[in-house]
């Protein structure tokens, strides 16, 4: 790009700040680019709500048009028959594309970074991972200690102390602490009393707030930040080498243990199993630890980020509809051991809590974790909406306002009702993944899904059964910009024992 477009870029996102700035804004948000970039920046905790009333408002497909400006035009849609022909009909020629490598060159080579036949390869590993029966006596273990030397007396600490705590800070330590030993069979230990500093909770936060300003900004804008070392590129280049640094570490670390045979057989750890079924086990090369970390690094977004930001919208929704969270206190007595004090590992124990599912699952239709979920296509296409695209158009899926859809869910769409996931027969309702994205769908769905789910219904069922929490009223609650739909300002609330 020449270094005028750059400037010209640069000024239009400059001038649509400062006019939206103003409190009386004259700009119509029919003009499509001039309501997308303004809302993205100054207000950002209203660009989902006005996304979805905007997709409501032209049939649930809105092509913006800004390839004068950045050369790419962007299509958001929320139509199922749209979401069903990119991911699964013809979802061959959608692909994450190269603009999606770019935006996570910090990656590398890793399996989140590579296109759908790339993708497929390293998926088996997964599958294999998960097929393991060494997994599946992991995963209680690990729920197990994560509770018992974490949540639980960071909580009784919190209760005993009369404080008030960030709920989503606590959970986002549990799932990565949970994640990261499952991921490289060490624990950070960032659950403890004090809320100890860590450094790569840190760089997560810095790397995912960057990436979603990659999303947005045009590329030659970001790029001439990073060039520039400045801003939020500043902040994710030291963030990624941080992490990168401390995994690499990790895998130096598992190398050696298993060199001098002093790795527990009981341990099992996906970085541990990585290097017993491929020849990585033997290298020690930097590119061999880079592309590892990157790997590692993807795996611990995809548990921490996800996880913890659902469990802090589902605490919210509870706290808001009180009598979801007795059914679920009733469902707890009925199912499952009733002593007073009690830690909830058992996956067959957490497997018989169907109302607990439901409303998760409620929460994340209305608070997707990935609001949005882009693909390019190879070549043109036409979109059963009749839109027609070039590989130079931008596709961004809305699972936010697909969550949110009347003729997906019925009029009562905007409320927080968990019995519509329930079955007529028992069990939890299927939904098409077509009308559901939150686990994406097609050949790119998600394998961790049952994992996801055992975790944070463990984590719920812990908290719920053995304390009480009380919200903090007067909270601003708002989405952060960010990739992940966190809280922007986390989530206040106090503890305390409902067993003495």
């Amino acid at each position: 790009m020449a270094y005028h477009e750059i400037f010209l870029a640069i000024i239009f996102c400059i001038l649509f700040l400062f006019l939206s700035s103003a409190k009386n804004t004259f700009l119509p948000w029919n003009w499509p680019f001039m309501r997308m970039v303004p809302t993205m920046y100054l207000k950002s905790h209203e660009v989902y709500n006005k996304i979805t009333q905007l997709l409501a408002e032209n049939k649930g497909t809105i092509l913006f048009k800004t390839s004068w400006i950045t050369n790419t035009d962007i299509l958001v849609t929320s139509d199922p028959s749209n979401v069903q022909h990119i991911m699964n009909t013809n979802f061959s020629i959608y692909q994450r594309g190269s603009e999606f490598r770019n935006v996570f060159d910090f990656l590398g080579d890793a399996v989140f970074n590579k296109d759908l036949e790339e993708w497929r390869e390293e998926k088996k590993f997964t599958h294999a991972f998960f097929r393991q029966p060494q997994y599946q006596k992991s995963i209680p273990r690990i729920i197990h200690h994560t509770l018992g030397k974490g949540l639980i007396p960071v909580l009784d600490h919190i209760s005993m102390k009369n404080e008030v705590l960030d709920l989503q800070d606590l959970f986002n330590r549990y799932m990565f602490d949970a994640t990261c030993i499952m991921v490289t069979g060490f624990d950070s230990a960032s659950l403890r009393t004090g809320f100890p500093k860590i450094p790569l909770l840190d760089a997560m936060d810095d790397i995912a707030e960057a990436v979603f300003y990659r999303h947005i900004l045009p590329e030659k804008v970001w790029k001439l930040q990073r060039y520039l070392k400045m801003g939020k590129e500043k902040k994710l280049a030291e963030a990624s080498n941080t992490f990168k640094q401390i995994l690499s570490d990790y895998v130096t670390k598992k190398r050696d243990l298993s060199a001098n045979n002093q790795e527990n057989e009981d341990n099992f750890d996906v970085l541990k199993f990585y290097l017993s079924t491929t020849q990585g086990s033997s290298s020690t090369t930097h590119e061999e630890d880079s592309f590892l970390a990157g790997n590692l690094m993807t795996l611990l977004f995809a548990g921490r980020d996800t996880s913890g930001a659902l469990l802090t919208w589902f605490f919210h929704l509870i706290t808001q509809n009180p009598q979801v969270k007795n059914q679920i206190l009733d469902e707890i007595k009925q199912n499952c051991i009733t002593s007073k004090e009690h830690i909830f590992s058992d996956v067959g124990e957490l497997s018989k809590l169907t109302y607990l599912h439901s409303a998760l699952s409620e929460s994340l239709r209305l608070f997707p974790t990935g609001p949005f979920l882009l693909r390019v296509p190879n070549q043109d296409d036409v979109l059963p909406s009749g839109h027609k695209l070039n590989q130079t158009t931008k596709v961004m899926l809305c699972s936010y306002a697909m969550g949110r859809m009347k003729e997906i869910w019925g009029e009562d769409c905007g409320e927080f009702k968990p019995e519509r996931w329930v079955a007529e027969k028992g069990g939890v309702k299927h939904v098409a993944t077509n009308n559901f994205l939150a686990f994406s769908s097609g050949p790119w769905t998600c394998p961790g899904r049952e994992l996801a789910f055992t975790r944070m219904k463990a984590v719920a069922a812990t908290i719920l059964h053995n304390y009480e929490i009380r919200v903090l009223e007067g909270q601003d609650i708002c989405p952060s910009v960010s990739a992940i739909l966190t809280m922007k300002n986390g989530l206040r609330a106090t503890v305390s024992k409902r067993w003495m």
